[in-house]
This record gives C-alpha cells, sequence and structure tokens, in this order.
C-alpha cells in the first residue's frame, strides 16, 4: 500500500522541486506576491510559514538555505521577520485568479498579509 507521508512530488524530481521553490520564496520575499498554479501555491504556504519562524526566531543558517540572494535574506531578517512579529502563523494569503489559457489550470496568487 502507497501511502503520502509529507509533501506532494508536483511531478517533479527532489532536486527540482527544492530548487523550484527556493526560487519560488526568494520572488515571494522580494515582490511579496507571485501568481503560480494553486497546487504549488498550496505547497509553498507550508515552506514559507516555517521560513518566516526561523527569521523570527534567528535561526539564519535555515533562513539562507531558504531562499536565493543576499537582498532577499537581508529583507526577510530585517524587514519581514520584524513585520510579523507579533503574528503567531498565516503571513500568506492565497486569491484564485483565474484560469491558465493553454492547459486550463487554476492559478492562485499568494501574496503576503499586512
Amino acid at each position: 500500500m502507497i501511502k503520502s507521508y509529507g509533501d506532494k512530488k508536483l511531478s517533479k524530481t527532489g532536486s527540482h522541486r527544492a530548487s523550484m521553490f527556493r526560487n519560488m520564496m526568494t520572488s515571494l520575499v522580494m515582490n511579496e506576491k507571485l501568481v503560480t498554479t494553486n497546487a504549488k501555491a498550496k505547497e509553498l504556504r507550508r515552506f514559507f510559514d516555517t521560513l518566516i519562524n526561523d527569521a523570527k526566531q534567528n535561526n539564519y543558517s535555515r533562513v539562507r538555505s531558504g531562499i536565493n540572494g543576499k537582498e532577499a535574506f537581508e529583507k526577510l531578517t530585517k524587514v519581514l521577520a520584524q513585520r510579523f512579529k507579533e503574528r503567531n502563523s498565516g503571513y500568506t494569503s492565497l486569491i484564485n485568479v483565474g484560469y491558465r489559457k493553454g492547459d486550463n489550470t487554476l492559478l492562485t496568487m499568494i501574496k503576503l498579509v499586512d
């Protein structure tokens, strides 16, 4: 019997999935919103919440491995961690945008709250 433990595979290998989410989290930190498919947005929310919690607890090694670029690291640790200091969870919101023209998949905008 096959059991689903952990995260969704999204038809990607483990290294591709990790680098894809690292790039998506960097874009989300820099732009504070991102439009992607619904399945990727739901998985990204899980990873991003743990990244914000690590930034709030000054766990810089995990934050550095979770995003790309020095500018994104500085913004996450100095700006976003201070903004979400009083919040325990729920740092992002998902808004359905519409359907993609090519394959009719649901597109979702993930953006930071506050």
